[in-house]
């Protein structure tokens, strides 16, 4: 049995928060109805006619924006939205039980979520959170917003980047461990681009004290195996929440629509202490087309694409001089590849030259990740399209030559050559 006590781990505040109540909780609009209990403006919003023509022309080639509409107030509870969600995610490999949209927050891309969390769960000043270095930057941004400590177990050395597991079960066994209130695992993880193995993530689950909870970010999830993701497994953990998003495989970054999958009580809690209307009209119509049958076509397919560019890379990329080896996994939309100085080493000032070369004379922009754990020298790199990559690989390549014929000097040696001009 879970040692998981929900009364006893999130604030007590936020237990007996009660959400804000919507004028669309009591009365819903038919369509009919006259409404005058939100102080809407009944006139509506100051578009043309041309515009809110041309979308409703266009509706039965994509979603339906009601553009006239957008004086009405969101619906704050999104259940339709949820429903596709977990139809998505209803796999039955990882349980036979069904999500709900009960089983939903959504949200403003996964940063809400991540938010969220720490402010239903973490006192100020008094608990923490628990990461695995090198991933995603914002789980430390938003426990120092917060006033969250953290605690700090790096991922198993590159380029497998998987869970240290005994160091993970030791802290949550510490004296101090009542205080660690959330784990964050990324997986696959950014910027690893590793997935993390399910038996790791079922230990820690399974750990016989800890009374926490275990979130996993699966931003990059569609990118790898199919059913890998965890997400209906939320149905047997009552401590599980595993966060997705559009922003990747979707390809709808700037609608920010993302998604925690949960326990019913957690998730609860999380939309009690949400803004009462933070998915807006527009988000939430793209969204549902999207996770549509052609919506789902159009997503798979680009995919299908990008993977093929994936192998390309994972292909050429051993090819050129002064690219090292492939650090992390290959179950994302990016890879992290070592660049090397001319001893053949990974070199943090190669791969800082290396990008900004690329940016600044061939209009390339890869991400330098060199000062990241476990990440000495590494550039991320984006998988895009055909015409994108091919532009990529000549410009590296060339970028590469120019860098390592150059005195490019690491920090260490600028470090030493700094101590013998002191000396001398």
């Amino acid at each position: 049995m879970s040692p998981f006590n929900l009364e006893t781990c999130a604030r007590p505040n936020i237990l007996a928060l009660e959400p804000y109540r919507c004028a669309r909780d009591d009365y819903k609009d038919d369509g009919t109805n006259v409404l005058l209990d939100a102080n809407e403006n009944a006139y509506g919003p100051p578009l043309p006619p041309s515009i809110t023509g041309l979308v409703q022309a266009q509706s039965s080639l994509g979603p339906v924006i009601d553009l006239p509409g957008l004086n009405r107030y969101p619906d704050p509870h999104q259940v339709p939205l949820k429903q596709l969600l977990c139809n998505l995610r209803q796999t039955h490999v990882h349980t036979q039980k069904k999500l709900s949209p009960a089983n939903l927050f959504v949200g403003v891309g996964s940063d809400e979520a991540i938010d969220a969390l720490i402010r239903a769960f973490c006192r100020p000043g008094q608990d923490k959170i628990l990461v695995c270095p090198p991933t995603y930057g914002m789980y430390s941004v938003s426990a120092q917003v917060n006033d969250v400590s953290l605690v700090k177990i790096p991922l198993l050395p590159g380029p497998d980047f998987q869970l240290d597991v005994p160091s993970i079960l030791s802290a949550l066994s510490s004296p101090d461990a009542s205080t660690i209130k959330l784990a964050y695992f990324c997986s696959p993880g950014n910027p690893t681009g590793s997935l993390l193995s399910k038996s790791s993530i079922g230990s820690i689950l399974a750990h016989p004290t800890w009374n926490g909870v275990v979130v996993v970010d699966e931003a990059y999830i569609d990118f790898a195996p199919d059913s890998a993701s965890l997400a209906e497994w939320v149905v047997e953990f009552p401590n599980l929440v595993v966060m997705q998003t559009l922003s990747k495989a979707f390809g709808l970054a700037g609608i920010r629509l993302g998604a925690a999958f949960t326990s019913p009580g957690i998730a609860r809690l999380l939309n009690a202490l949400k803004a009462p209307y933070n998915v807006n009209n527009i988000t939430s119509a793209i969204a549902e087309y999207a996770l549509s049958p052609a919506g789902l076509e159009v997503m798979r397919a680009n995919k299908a694409a990008l993977l093929e560019q994936r192998d390309r890379l994972l292909r050429e990329m051993p090819t050129i001089p002064g690219v090292g080896k492939l650090m992390g996994g290959t179950e994302s939309n990016f890879l992290l590849y070592e660049m090397l100085n001319k001893d053949g080493q990974p070199d943090n000032a190669v791969a800082l030259a290396v990008y900004e070369g690329l940016a600044e004379t061939k209009g390339v922009v890869v991400r330098f990740r060199g000062k990241e754990h476990g990440c000495l020298g590494c550039l991320r790199i984006t998988v895009g399209t055909e015409d994108e990559v091919t532009r990529f690989l000549e410009a590296i390549k060339k970028q590469l030559e120019q860098v390592r014929g150059m005195d490019v000097r690491s920090d260490e040696e600028e470090k030493e050559k700094a101590a013998s001009a002191v000396v001398a």
